[in-house]
């Protein structure tokens, strides 16, 4: 197995793919939705309800990990498997973003970023070789590449110079990554220029990848721009690799995205809503602290057969979100994931029948 993944799509439905993503911890079928766990834990949610849930992989974040509680520390622990306790595939973003998120603390040159810690202040530099020393030390399935986001608004100008330095740091994370059970996804940039981003994408392609992300984009841009740059990003990347959209984690927006062609998503939408008293249903998003369910007795979602909608009636969980107490979150961002989770497998379950038409009948 190349890399320690191979990937085989079993059915199509227009653009749209089932696929089986096959990985050193386990198998992931896709389209699939990666739980967010940035610092080796998806916020108030433990593995064993992750496996309940039916997750088969997990998002986790190398700069928050090197930042604390450091991945020496974690690769004395047995790799971040054994540290968090999950035994399936974990997927490292490269704290491209978190880093770039910090614009008053870094300093980006071509060789890398110096930065302060949010966490205490103390000053680090990233490089792409220093990355790739970080996610093969956590021992996750799929390492990220380090690159270069760009705001959005960003003139172009500044667009190029990114995707440029990106496409470079790329180069550099490819000659450094040596771990051969990991595999190792490029990222294509180029903010919102379409020229820009078909450039990046054949670029990355010709580095030559496991896998090819599409970052840089639900940055603020109209949702059109999104899909335009998307749709370019996909025209140019392998159909026998899987593709993962970074970031982007509203309901419609992924089934939108599954009929165009991905396989992968992420987001924090579904752990840091439910935390905040907001959940997805079937009849649409609903916020439990709104003074109408105050004396609803009814589950979350009627049509939901998770632990919490089991359960639990919508007054008590306004109860115990108003009150701030720590079941509210934990059992709000059990449904969200259900949700979630469930999404992908209907959507998937509809492209193995040859029934997946468009994002409104799903």
């Amino acid at each position: 197995m190349q890399s320690g993944l191979s990937f085989q799509i079993e059915r199509t439905c227009g653009h749209a793919r089932a696929g089986v993503l096959r990985l050193p911890h386990g198998v992931v079928r896709t389209p699939c939705f990666m739980a967010v766990a940035t610092q080796g834990t998806v916020k108030a949610i433990t593995s064993e309800e992750l496996h309940q849930l039916g997750a088969e992989i997990v998002l986790t974040n190398a700069y928050h990990l090197a930042m604390r509680p450091g991945h020496d520390l974690i690769a004395r622990a047995g790799g971040l498997h054994k540290f968090m306790n999950w035994s399936k595939p974990i997927l490292a973003d490269s704290g491209g973003y978190q880093v770039f998120s910090l614009p008053a603390l870094r300093k980006v040159t071509d060789e890398g970023v110096t930065f302060q810690s949010h966490v205490d202040g103390t000053t680090h530099q990233f490089t792409p070789e220093y990355v790739m020393e970080i996610e093969q030390a956590l021992g996750v399935d799929i390492a990220m590449v380090f690159d270069e986001p760009v705001a959005y608004p960003a003139d172009r100008t500044t667009t190029w110079a990114s995707m440029e330095r990106s496409l470079q740091w790329a180069q550099r994370c490819k000659a450094a990554h040596s771990r051969p059970d990991q595999a190792l996804f490029g990222i294509v940039q180029g903010g919102t220029d379409a020229t820009f981003r078909a450039i990046s994408a054949k670029e990355t392609v010709r580095l030559g990848f496991d896998g090819y992300a599409i970052g840089g984009l639900s940055l603020g841009e109209p949702k059109e721009l999104m899909w335009e740059m998307l749709d370019i990003c996909l025209a140019h990347l392998p159909e026998d690799q899987p593709r993962y959209f970074m970031g982007v984690g509203h309901p419609e927006d992924i089934l939108a995205s599954i009929a165009r062609g991905v396989d992968m998503f992420d987001c924090v939408l579904p752990t840091r809503l439910g935390r905040n008293g907001a959940a997805y249903t079937s009849q649409g998003r609903i916020n439990i602290r709104n003074n109408q369910y105050s004396e609803d007795f009814s589950p979350l979602d009627p049509a939901c057969d998770c632990l919490t909608c089991r359960g639990y009636t919508r007054a008590y969980l306004r109860h115990l979100v108003k009150c701030g107490e720590i079941l509210g979150a934990r059992l709000m961002t059990y449904h969200n994931l259900h949700f979630y989770l469930n999404l992908m497998r209907r959507a998937r379950e509809a492209i193995v029948r040859g029934s997946f038409e468009t994002p409104q009948k799903m």
